[in-house]
């Protein structure tokens, strides 16, 4: 085994839990003030694509060696990824959860692009597989997300545009 390989796949395994946990957090203090989820049948889909993708890189990539260019557009993500979360901060959750009577957050990256957390997510699950030059996994995985965000997105943009008409 690789020793960074395996010290970069326990971080991003580690990094999911624990946001799987603030999600969880943020999901239930949300829905005791007055939320709602939407569409939650397709997150099982979610779930199931991105614990399918930490797999096979467990399985794939534990032996290989990390590739710098890949890695350090990995950490470019990573830093992505924290200030969309970030700019959420509290209403940031894994489901669709809308609370009536909040405005929508226009601030941080989400002030040029719609969904940011989103268009980071594909670009880890297509970029950390070519990290350890796995691209027939980074391949797959992408197109497997790609179909579920494609469901996602058109679910919450159909919420918030319900949430925004009330």
């Amino acid at each position: 085994m690789n020793p960074f390989a395996i010290a970069i796949l326990a971080y991003v395994t580690i990094e999911r839990l624990i946001e799987l946990s603030f999600s969880g957090r943020n999901t239930k203090r949300l829905l005791g003030r007055g939320a709602r989820e939407h569409a939650a049948g397709h997150y099982p889909l979610i779930v199931g694509v991105h614990t399918l993708w930490l797999l096979a890189l467990w399985l794939l990539a534990r032996d290989r060696p990390p590739e710098a260019f890949w890695l350090a557009l990995y950490v470019i993500l990573q830093l992505a990824r924290f200030w969309a979360l970030g700019t959420l901060g509290r209403r940031w959750t894994t489901r669709i959860i809308i609370l009536p009577g909040e405005e929508l957050v226009k601030a941080g990256p989400y002030r040029w692009v719609t969904h940011p957390n989103y268009w980071v997510v594909a670009g880890e699950i297509a970029v950390l597989p070519l990290v350890f030059g796995l691209p027939w996994v980074a391949l797959i995985f992408t197109l497997l997300n790609a179909a579920i965000l494609r469901i996602r997105i058109d679910e919450e943009n159909r919420a918030l545009r319900h949430h925004e008409g009330c």
